[in-house]
């Protein structure tokens, strides 16, 4: 992995795609073996941003077919779903716009102006029915309220560099980011007028995730190769811990009993135990000699827990890993440089 800049921005892990092989041996057919139980994803479809192509893609989760790609925006990261599931929205990151899609044909309906180079990259469809965004090029996050009837945009500033992927409280009262290039973690309260409150946080602080009650938010900073428990509220680190290398993101379980690393240099996922703070396992989604043609990035669980989607946007794939037995199931084909994933069912 001598390719790649511990010490670099998300610019420069972009630009270490024009040069990455694109790595196709070995990938399985997404249609599954015999005797699989395809109950559970009977109906579910996963949405793919291709950040490469500008495209976006719907893969039926029964088939593992791609039934669908059409062009999206430019260089589309994360993408998230409304509530309904009626409709998928991409923050166009090579741009200053917030596109929405519907989920039945991938048809564009609405596209949000968030103001000069805004570089929107994380992205949360909240419950309330609203979307909030991070704007990277203005250090800020923009709260999107009713982004499919009369629009309106609040602006609230981080101040730090990177403010690159965010998580939003249950009540929409709080957001959190994470400042890649400022080495912090910003919380931004969306009521009142309180100015934000940022944390140094290890080296290049990427993922997050907050825990389904509430009650603790996990950090993972690629360039320092730790994953970090903090409290909510006050922002002190509860716990530090170490994980596989670069763990670009960190997702948690919807049970809420683990969280899962995506470690980009090791094509693996470290296993947190959220309870007792620990490391418990690892899972061998590719290995450190096919990281570079993988490139493994987002990662996202199935609703029951039972599946982990790894997206390896170097080889256009997305690996389904078993949770309990570590395996990987197959891998799905997706269009060039899938990242952003979401699931309905």
């Amino acid at each position: 992995m001598a390719a790649l800049s511990l010490g670099g921005c998300s610019a420069e892990v972009e630009d270490f795609f024009k040069s990455a092989p694109l790595g196709t041996a070995d990938v399985l057919e997404g249609t599954p073996e015999a005797g699989w139980d395809t109950g559970a994803r009977s109906g579910a479809t996963l949405f793919v941003a291709n950040k490469r192509g500008n495209t976006l893609s719907k893969i039926d989760l029964a088939s593992g077919e791609e039934v669908l790609r059409l062009d999206s925006c430019t260089n589309p990261h994360e993408l998230a779903t409304s509530p309904d599931g009626d409709h998928v929205a991409l923050a166009c990151y090579g741009g200053t716009t917030v596109d929405i899609f519907t989920s039945a044909d991938l048809s564009r309906v609405a596209s949000i102006e968030l103001g000069d180079n805004a570089r929107p990259h994380g992205i949360v469809w909240h419950s309330t029915g609203d979307i909030y965004a991070t704007a990277e090029g203005r250090k800020s996050i923009v709260w999107i309220h009713d982004p499919l009837g009369e629009t309106e945009t609040f602006e609230y500033a981080t101040g730090k560099e990177g403010s690159h992927m965010l998580v939003v409280s249950p009540d929409a009262t709080t957001a959190w980011t994470t400042d890649l290039g400022s080495r912090t973690v910003t919380r931004i309260d969306l009521k009142a007028q309180s100015a934000p409150l940022s944390v140094t946080v290890g080296e290049e602080p990427e993922g997050i995730a907050l825990s389904p009650d509430g009650e603790a938010l996990w950090v993972s900073a690629r360039g320092s190769n730790q994953a970090f428990e903090l409290d909510p509220a006050t922002m002190e680190v509860r716990h530090t811990l170490d994980t596989g290398a670069f763990p670009l993101r960190l997702a948690i379980r919807p049970q809420g009993d683990v969280a899962v690393t995506s470690d980009l240099a090791d094509g693996g996922l470290t296993v947190i135990d959220l309870a007792l703070a620990k490391v418990v396992r690892t899972i061998a989604v590719s290995s450190a000699e096919e990281a570079q043609d993988r490139f493994q990035v987002t990662i996202l669980w199935s609703d029951d827990g039972e599946r982990i989607y790894v997206a390896e946007t170097a080889s256009n794939t997305v690996a389904e890993v078993d949770y309990s037995t570590g395996e990987v199931l197959r891998r799905l084909p997706t269009g060039e440089g899938g990242d952003g994933m979401a699931i309905l069912h």
